[in-house]
């Protein structure tokens, strides 16, 4: 209904500014914030801006949203309702980095021991190398005394072959001097 009213008021006033079109009214637009301020009721006041607020405004934003303006309540829960979503997403992905870091972590220190083991296995394969390293040293003028005795038992059998098949055929002349 304060619709209708601001609206004729409006045209009635259109109407009396068009018989006079050289000269721009004075105060148009101040008149139709008086009009329209006056057919209003305090709650539905606008601004300049559109906003509820009633007055100059001394914020910059360009958000319609004003904190101790009355709002929608249902707007208001919705708003609730998704910064809650948001908050709780967020705080999961977080949650979700953390636990890959915390795992990264673990992983890491599973790492750090798998090698400190490997590193002691090293260390004591490498002791016990360049220990029968030194104990083959030390054997070795012993393992060249067994290759020089192996060497003159090579050498005995084969004279004591050489000794046999001598003696055979001594032993084969002399039982045929013996038949004769």
């Amino acid at each position: 209904m304060c619709e209708l009213r601001y609206k004729t008021l409006c045209s009635k006033m259109d109407a009396n500014n068009k018989g006079d079109m050289s000269q721009p009214p004075a105060n148009n637009r101040t008149q139709q914030e008086t009009l329209s301020r006056g057919l209003l009721d305090d709650e539905d006041r606008l601004s300049d801006f559109g906003s509820p607020k009633h007055g100059p405004t001394l914020s910059t934003s360009t958000s319609s949203f004003e904190a101790l303006d009355p709002h929608d309540p249902n707007l208001s829960h919705l708003a609730s309702l998704m910064f809650s979503h948001t908050s709780n997403y967020l705080q999961g992905e977080l949650s979700a980095v953390l636990e890959d870091y915390t795992l990264l972590e673990q992983m890491n220190k599973a790492t750090i021991t798998k090698y400190a083991d490997m590193r002691q296995i090293g260390g004591s394969v490498s002791r016990a190398l360049k220990d029968l390293n030194e104990k083959y040293l030390a054997l070795q003028p012993y393992l060249e005394q067994i290759d020089q005795i192996e060497d003159s038992v090579t050498k005995l059998e084969a004279a004591a072959y050489k000794l046999d098949a001598y003696s055979k055929r001594l032993e084969a002349k002399f039982k045929s001097l013996e038949k004769k």
